[in-house]
Order: structure tokens, then sequence, then C-alpha cells
């Protein structure tokens, strides 16, 4: 499977049925598995036997859709959790504790930055914000001895920032500590960070990968490369016993490979229950099955409408990747070479009111609090999705209030540039 082309590993990874059985992933809509003995449970209990005994840690049908996740990413392990923001948490507090520190991009979803400054801030986790423009002595600046990830986004939401991941995954691994990369805009059709140094990798699984606005989800990937024994005094989670579980080790026990997943699922799953339903991991399996054939699609899309908006007048600035006036334009072409994805941001005359003026009068488009779908839909950050962040922290995440962003669905370009010119008209 690691040889075979992203679209086959899109309808084919993760799932292969034996003779007889269901040809798709079936739903295992059940709470809990039953066994024979007391024996045979326990083994599992003791994480020295692989099965299922309660859907709120683990289930058959997520195990598969997160298999074909890994697949798509190249990496070792994954797991699916509720939504995206739960995987962006247990990924980071998978090796994070009272005391820890995290450095993250500015220029990330609003969503996680309040996860990160202000949720996991009252746990006594604390966070440097760096430009995702920094140069490596910025970065290093950021670091400190207590520092036990860096955190940033593929392509940021809406900014659409293109995040350096070479440049972040170096100066992560001379400070000892993984690059978590949130890849949930090109998804691993269009980048796959782990082929650039990134460690973990989480996705909203409700974007793209869903790609019809019908299931929310999350996932995370282990590319199973960081050596956590390397550096075992700052993750005594993975390198020292775990009481919780009869003193095991997971570094020891699971290797670079497995411990990551493993300790998320065994630990913070059955802490926290933040399970995918399996009627929502079936749905995100039939949407991983065409994301191949729809991305392409939601580039082209994008570039056209960013390409219209960037010739009209009444607008001041278009952020698109994909166009040579952005200035993201070269790192796009090294991280993207096949586009990125179907959003585009882009800031109006006269701000926040023109904004609203200009939303209202789209026909195709909707307002929505949601992103990256089969349907067109667009918001005004500020006042939606990162309306809990301040006029300069919205500055400094390259947000600034009259921005709008429009995800360009899968619908004729023609019709989509038709309806934002009527409206700016």
């Amino acid at each position: 499977m690691n040889n075979q082309k992203i679209g086959t590993k899109c309808v084919q990874a993760g799932y292969t049925p034996g003779n007889g059985e269901p040809r798709q992933i079936p739903i295992i809509q059940s709470t809990t598995f039953k066994y024979d003995t007391s024996e045979d449970m326990g083994k599992l209990f003791d994480l020295e036997a692989s099965g299922y005994f309660y859907t709120r840690l683990q289930n058959p049908t997520n195990d598969h859709v997160a298999a074909k996740i890994a697949a798509l990413e190249g990496g070792s392990a994954a797991m699916l959790t509720s939504s995206g923001q739960a995987a962006n948490f247990f990924a980071l507090f998978n090796i994070c504790e009272c005391g820890s520190h995290i450095v993250a991009s500015s220029s990330i979803y609003g969503g996680t930055f309040n996860l990160i400054a202000v949720t996991m801030a009252k746990m006594g986790i604390e966070v440097t914000f760096v430009s995702p423009d920094a140069d490596e002595d910025e970065l290093n600046a950021a670091f400190k001895e207590n520092t036990r990830a860096m955190f940033g986004e593929t392509i940021a939401n809406p900014a659409l920032t293109v995040l350096d991941i070479e440049k972040f995954a170096k100066v992560a691994h001379a400070h000892g500590v993984p690059l978590i990369v949130d890849n949930t805009f090109p998804t691993p059709v269009n980048c796959r960070p782990i082929e650039w140094g990134a460690d973990i990798v989480t996705h909203s699984t409700t974007k793209y990968m869903d790609g019809h606005g019908a299931a929310v989800g999350g996932a995370i990937v282990d590319a199973g490369k960081f050596d956590w024994m390397a550096h075992a005094d700052k993750f005594p989670g993975l390198t020292q016993p775990d009481e919780s579980y009869h003193g095991i080790v997971y570094a020891e026990k699971f290797g670079k490979e497995g411990a990551f997943i493993t300790k998320c699922t065994s630990q913070l799953m059955r802490d926290f229950g933040c399970i995918q339903s399996p009627q929502n991991a079936f749905i995100l399996n039939l949407g991983l099955e065409s994301l191949h054939v729809r991305m392409p699609k939601h580039v082209e899309n994008g570039l056209a409408v960013a390409k219209f908006l960037e010739g009209h007048k009444k607008v001041v600035k278009v952020n698109y990747p994909g166009l040579e006036s952005d200035k993201y334009y070269e790192l796009a072409k090294k991280y993207l070479p096949n586009g990125g994805c179907g959003v585009v941001s882009f800031e109006l005359e006269g701000g926040r009111a023109a904004a609203e003026s200009f939303m209202k009068k789209l026909k195709i488009a909707a307002i929505e609090t949601h992103v990256a779908d089969a349907r067109t839909c667009c918001l005004n950050p500020a006042t939606s999705t990162h309306r809990q962040l301040t006029d300069e922290q919205l500055e400094a995440a390259g947000i600034p209030a009259g921005l709008i962003r429009i995800s360009c669905g899968l619908e004729d370009s023609a019709d989509l540039i038709a309806d934002i010119a009527q409206a700016l008209e």
C-alpha cells in the first residue's frame, strides 16, 4: 500500500474485506464488546492484547478509517476524535502538562488560538506565539527549557499563510521537541507534512475529508519517527511508567511507531472520551473515497475566484497562495505544487460594514460557520470564528476586521464568479 498512488489509497486503504465479508466498512454501532472470560478482557485493559471493549476508547469502524488516514499521510498510526479541536487538544496535551510551554504560529484558526492561549493556560500550560514568517533566530528565541511542542497550520485558516514546514521542523528538532502540523486545508492529497519533517499531523475531518458538511470529526496521525527516549526527560508520560496501566512505559513497549497514539488513546480518550461516532466515521470514509477527485476542483475554483477578485477595483487585497502576487507563492510552489485548497480570503474597501453588505447580496455562497465542503460558503471571521480575538490579535494573525473568507465549493466557477460580481456591484 505504501507504494500506491494517493488516489488508490483514498479508495482502498484501511480496510480489506475477507471472503464473504462486507465490501464497505461496516458500522459497528455498539458501545460494548462481549468476551468469554474475564482473563480475555483483562489482557485488553493491561494493553497486552489488541481488541475492543468499550467504544469510548476504540471502535473497529473508527480504526479502519484512521488507518486509511495514516496511509494517506504516510504515518505509522492514527486515531479519530470527535472534532478537529479535540484532535489538536489531544495532540498537544498528550505531551504537555502543567508547567509545560508551547511555541505556536500566531497565524492559526481562531478556535485553536483560543484553545492554546486561554483554555490550556488555565491548565498551567503557557504559549509563545511566533510569526509564521519568523526567521530561525526568532524561532529559536521563543523556546524555553520547558517547551514541549511546536505547532502550526500548513495553510492557516483564514489568513492563508503557508507554513515553512522544513524550517519549523528544523528548529523544533534542534530543541528536542516534535512539530505538530494541522493539515486540514490542503489534506494529504495536496501536502503531506511528514515528508517535510513534521512529527504529528492533525485534521479537522469535518472539512475537505468529509467534504459534504455531514459529519463533525478530527484525526491525529503520528509519523512514528520522533525518538521519545532520546529526550526522555522532556516526555515523562511516554518514557516513564504509567501507574494507571500497571507501570507500562509506552515508548519502550510500543516504540517510536506506536507510543504516541497508544498513550493518546489509552489515557486521553479513556479520560476525556472525545470519540468520533462510528456513524460519523462511516460518513467520513465515504468522503475520503472521493477526496483525490474533489480537491483538484476546489483548487481550480479557488484560483479562478482569487484571480477575479485580484482584478476588481473594490477589492483591497486578496490572500491565496496560488496567486503569483501572493507573498506565500514560492512556499506554495514548494509545499503545494498541485495547489492548496479552495479557500480564498480578501478585503473590501469599507471594512467590516462593506463585508457584511457584500455577504448579504450573495445568492450561491451561503453565510456559514463552516468551510471546505461541496457547497460554497463564506463568513467574516472577525465577527464569527475569530470574534474572541482582539483587533491587535486579529492583525497579528493576519486577519483584519474587514476580511471575508470564501470557501469555493464544487459548483461551476463561472457561476461563482458571476455571483461574486453581482454582490460586489
